[in-house]
């Protein structure tokens, strides 16, 4: 086999792959779409994540070395929190203002 004629085949194959891997989701999502799990999976999952990224900071911010920004984290959680409820649970808004918060309360303080 010719160097262009396998390159031509591998760009085919990866295309094929590449294709089927991104139609899937939109092929399985029709069935899914009715499902209680999924509905409720949608509901709970980005409080989920916000609580998962707060526990991460808190932790990290615990054992963070030689300083320790315990009480920063904890503000910049709680405004995470505040803002997500308040906001009607707008999920980068609540993230970006207790980053924000986070990262001004590390540097000021």
């Amino acid at each position: 086999m010719s160097e262009s004629c396998y390159i031509v085949v591998v760009l085919g194959v990866m295309f094929t792959i590449t294709f089927a891997l991104r139609a899937l989701p939109f092929a399985v999502i029709g069935p899914l779409r009715e499902s209680v799990f999924v509905t409720r999976l949608a509901l709970w999952m980005p409080a989920g994540i916000l609580g998962f990224f707060a526990l991460s900071t808190l932790h990290t911010s615990a054992l963070g070395g030689t300083e320790s920004f315990v009480w920063e984290a904890a503000v910049a959680a709680a405004v995470t929190i505040v803002t997500h409820l308040a906001s009607g649970r707008r999920t980068l808004v609540s993230v970006g203002l207790g980053t924000v918060t986070f990262v001004a309360l590390v540097n000021v303080f």
